[in-house]
């Protein structure tokens, strides 16, 4: 089943797609990837859903790849006397060290850490930044502030700290359980939440290995500072908006949307643009115009794949939205203006073989009018370059790996497939042509471009460009 787009979809799975045959409708509807949210629901609930999207992909015959999102540290107040309280503007509110019960004075604050690194002059944003509280003093035992903003303040609701880097660990006990149970389940992508620095990558590359890819969300404004080192040494990264739109003021978050794009481009690896990109369609079956502009302002700026979190985990329309998605992606990508963007925002390659090979591979499949550009790939290396470089073909994928091929449905222009290790390069033009014929990408006649590297199924060594003609099949 081939898609007739090139950026790809991300749907949560939750208590509104917890089916088969709501899971098939959403992949039939053009969801790529399936992220479990392991903020919510039981093991044994994603165990369920593993089960179904596996039966889903054999049925379909087509590589899916699951995200495992782990929650990762998040902080939050204690409980209060009477559940919730009233805070006005100007009044004092400390946070302490207490575990017992809050008042319209004070309220536990169970993160010790936190203690640490609060200083006069910051800011803390509670409840999503619905009140925003600025710091008077702290000791050590409690933090003294004053209420900027009246608002109701409900118990264990969230707390943002948006002017300091937080000594707390990237993985909590939680997530530690929580990944080693998506492991053994065989998820594809890990992503990290709250990356803060590269070392929390390194953290959890460390327990990871090369089971899955690991995806990093930035969502904390710390991060920005160490924004190449970070997209370095993951294998994906994620714009999650609503943490980072909390911690930031919005009238920065588009600038530092394009920020991150630009640099995981420059680098060569996936992004995914997450949060509220079709928020209405939680309750209405049809977005807003503002929500469909942003969806398409992310595919024009060169986006691998775009997310939708409780439209279609918890809301009342999760395959409309999905397909409405799809039908703006698509509608993007006929745009003759988007291609030139792309051509616009081409990066220079990177001084190696690999780079060398696709850049040539880009141009090669423009001059000669290649209906699709084919690359033969262990680990993904070489499929994941050829995406950097945006040629106007699509990339036709070809792995003997299986976990390979659904890491690669993640990332931009990318249809993978299955296919026995080839061992010489007129076995590799055979399987091309076969492949790329089967699949609809080509017809009898047509020109197309491959690209591997030799010797056969040896990772990183992308050095060979061929051209072919499909013959009659």
């Amino acid at each position: 089943m081939r898609r007739q787009r090139k950026a790809k979809i991300v749907a949560t799975l939750g208590p509104a797609s917890a089916d088969q045959s709501t899971i098939q409708a959403l992949f039939e509807a053009g969801a790529d990837v399936f992220r479990f949210n392991f903020s919510h629901g039981s093991h044994a609930d994603h165990q369920q859903r593993y089960d179904i999207v596996r039966a889903v992909e054999k049925a379909v015959g087509r590589p899916i790849a699951i995200l495992a999102d782990l929650q990762g540290p998040k902080l939050r107040i204690g409980q209060f006397a009477d559940g919730k309280i009233e805070l006005q503007a100007g009044q004092e509110f400390t946070l302490d060290r207490d575990a017992t019960p809050g008042n319209n004075q004070r309220v536990f604050l169970p993160h010790p850490e936190l203690f640490e690194v609060i200083a006069g002059g910051q800011a803390l944003l509670l409840d999503d930044g619905k009140v925003r509280l600025e710091v008077q003093s702290c000791d050590g035992q409690s933090i003294r502030t004053r209420v900027v903003n009246s608002g109701t303040l409900s118990d264990r609701k969230g707390v943002n700290v948006p002017d300091a880097v937080l000594p707390i660990p990237a993985l909590t006990e939680k997530d530690k359980r929580d990944l080693k149970f998506a492991l053994e389940l065989g998820v594809d992508w890990i992503a990290l939440s709250f990356v803060q620095r590269p070392e929390d990558v390194l953290e959890a590359r460390a327990l990871i290995g090369d089971r899955a890819s690991i995806l990093s969300k930035l969502e904390k404004p710390a991060a920005l500072e160490q924004l190449d080192a970070i997209v370095q040494v993951s294998d994906a990264i994620m714009v999650a908006r609503g943490d980072l739109g909390v911690e930031l003021p919005p009238e920065r978050v588009p600038g530092v949307q394009k920020r991150i794009l630009r640099v995981c481009r420059q680098h060569g690896k996936p992004i995914v643009i997450a949060t509220q990109m079709l928020e209405s369609m939680i309750t209405s079956p049809v977005p807003t115009r503002a929500e469909a502009s942003d969806v398409a302002s992310a595919i024009y700026d060169g986006a691998d794949a775009v997310m939708l979190s409780a439209e279609s985990a918890s809301g009342a329309y999760p395959i409309p939205a999905v397909a409405i998605m799809d039908r703006i992606i698509t509608e993007v990508e006929r745009d003759p203006l988007y291609q030139n963007m792309l051509d616009a925002q081409h990066e220079t390659p990177l001084p190696n073989r690999g780079d060398a090979i696709c850049s040539a591979l880009r141009d090669v499949t423009r001059i000669i009018g290649a209906k699709v550009t084919v690359t033969y790939t262990s680990s993904g290396h070489t499929s994941l370059r050829a995406a950097r470089e945006r040629p106007m073909a699509p990339i036709l994928s070809i792995t003997p790996k299986l976990a390979t091929a659904r890491r690669l449905a993640l990332v931009w222009g990318v249809h993978s497939t299955i296919s026995e290790q080839v061992h010489n390069e007129s076995e590799m033009v055979t399987a091309a042509c076969q492949t790329a014929f089967k699949e609809g990408f080509a017809k009898v006649g047509d020109q197309i471009a491959i690209t591997a590297g030799m010797p056969f199924g040896q990772p990183g060594s992308t050095n060979l460009l061929r051209l072919a003609e499909i013959w009659a099949q």
